[in-house]
């Protein structure tokens, strides 16, 4: 439902949230000769764009932080039930930023070069595939902070535990930049003790 008044202003009422979303549209003087468009074609100007779908419904801060953070925590419901992983929600044009000075600190421009150069030699060191177990989750705005600790075992038998927090910038249910921190000298020790598992190397 929209109400128009003048100056021209354009109320939208979503229901069934009864948010009120109050827009006004400012419009040059529009002549036709010496007289002024008639007040009914401007207000069914309006009209047809309101029906058009050009006026959007703005989520509330509120709204947008619940459902990032809804997102997020499915992927790591998927990632321990081994049925998908957060990295799922990575753009094709992610940058994923590991901090700290582990042997693959670095920012990743793409979500190709992530995954090529730390995901998959990282899965290929492994026997038993890393469970997350999360601490807390944390929203704010479009950033969705993860607080987890992390286990698995190494190809060598031994255990490879660490404590993660990513920190998810999401825009249309994606995440287009990331930040990584973790236990650097754990990393590094796994890192260089196994050999990933290759066709040549499959013990």
């Amino acid at each position: 439902m929209f109400k128009i008044s003048y100056p021209l202003k354009v109320k939208i009422i979503a229901r069934p949230a009864q948010r009120e979303v109050l827009t006004t549209i400012s419009f040059c003087t529009l002549m036709n000769g010496n007289s002024l468009i008639p007040k009914t074609i401007v207000a069914l100007i309006v009209f047809l764009i309101l029906i058009s779908g050009s006026a959007v419904m703005v989520e509330s801060k509120d709204e947008i932080e619940a459902r990032n953070k809804a997102i997020v925590q499915a992927s790591f419901v998927a990632w321990t039930a081994g049925t998908g992983s957060p990295f799922d929600l990575l753009a094709d044009d992610v940058t994923w930023t590991i901090v700290g000075n582990s042997v693959v600190s670095k920012t990743y421009p793409t979500r190709d070069a992530f995954m090529h150069e730390v995901i998959q030699p990282f899965n290929a060191r492994m026997r038993i595939g890393l469970k997350p177990t999360i601490r807390n989750i944390y929203a704010d705005g479009n950033t969705v902070i993860i607080f987890f600790d992390a286990s698995g075992t190494a190809r060598d038998g031994k255990p490879y535990v660490n404590t993660y927090a990513w920190f998810f910038d999401m825009r249309d249910k994606k995440v287009v930049k990331a930040s990584a921190f973790f236990d650097s000298v754990e990393f590094n020790e796994f890192w260089q003790r196994v050999f990933p598992k290759t066709p040549g190397n499959s013990e």
